[in-house]
């Protein structure tokens, strides 16, 4: 009877293992690094990043799946936004996107080495493309912005679910952090005043479904009155084309976060736990 019990319970598990998801077999799948190009062709360079990777993040980073951003995929969309090119030299934050952890969404940045971009910055702007689970860190061999980042973990996202981000989604979310980035190293707010600005704005104009430009100008202005947030009229008006841009594509933006959350909460997965539960009760 022991032999019949050891072998259903064998069998259970071959089960179970078929039910889960391929991207979420194992810490290889669901956590995924990105490495700026100039990050990965320097030795010293890339074991500072692996350094911090696996201090914050507590990871064992030989079985983890990386991919390199050149600065030709930056510079799609860099060179759109704000007109800037980096060359292959230019190209150092890198970051791990971990799903084993998906509750919430959560960034870590490395503040000694990202210069400009916050972790709230990078929420609102993941938020923005319907990314709302996983912890995200960020770092760089040396000193960055950090805009650049946003690229590598959209494209871990896309490797650790295998869902695509719609093109326009991305471009939005990139258009986001980059406005934000211009505006704070251009002025006097600080990136945790704009950000909580613009996460405000874009509840509003999401709740009340405005797409007119006047408007969200509108919106925005009376938002730095109240919270005495001092930009010029041009940031305004940046910061309106970026959240109207945002606000047009929400059916883009609501197909994919339906889709990345039917893989993260699959329900083979669930009930396959509940399973296990049940089994080893």
């Amino acid at each position: 009877m022991r032999k019949i019990n050891i072998g259903i319970i064998l069998i259970s598990i071959v089960v179970v293992g078929m039910l889960i998801p391929v991207a979420f077999s194992g810490q290889s799948d669901s956590v995924v690094i990105t490495y700026g190009e100039t990050t990965h062709a320097n030795s010293e360079y890339k074991s500072i990043v692996d350094n911090f990777f696996k201090t914050q993040a507590n990871v064992d980073l030989s079985n983890v799946n990386s991919k390199i951003i050149t600065a030709d995929e930056v510079n799609k969309i860099s060179s759109g936004i704000t007109g800037k090119t980096y060359s292959s030299s230019q190209i150092f934050s890198s970051a791990l996107v971990d799903l084993n952890d998906n509750d919430n969404l959560e960034v870590s940045v490395d503040k000694s080495m990202i210069t400009t971009i916050t972790g709230n910055m990078y929420i609102s702007a993941l938020k923005s493309a319907g990314i709302t689970s996983g912890h995200v860190y960020v770092t760089s061999p040396v000193t960055a912005t950090g805009e650049s980042a946003l690229a590598g973990i959209m494209n871990s996202y896309e490797v650790a679910t295998d869902v695509e981000i719609p093109e326009p989604v991305k471009e939005a979310a990139n258009n986001e952090i980059y406005t934000q980035a211009e505006i704070v190293e251009n002025s006097n707010v600080s990136a945790d005043q704009l950000s909580s600005l613009v996460d405000d704005v874009k509840e509003t104009v999401k709740e009340e479904n405005i797409t007119d430009h006047q408007t969200i100008v509108n919106i925005i202005y009376n938002y730095t009155v109240v919270n005495n947030i001092n930009i010029t009229n041009n940031d305004i008006e940046n910061l309106a084309d970026s959240i109207e841009q945002i606000q047009n594509i929400q059916g883009d933006i609501n197909a994919y976060e339906t889709q990345i959350n039917d893989v993260l909460n699959s329900t083979d997965v669930n009930s396959a736990k509940g399973f296990l539960d049940g089994l080893f009760k």
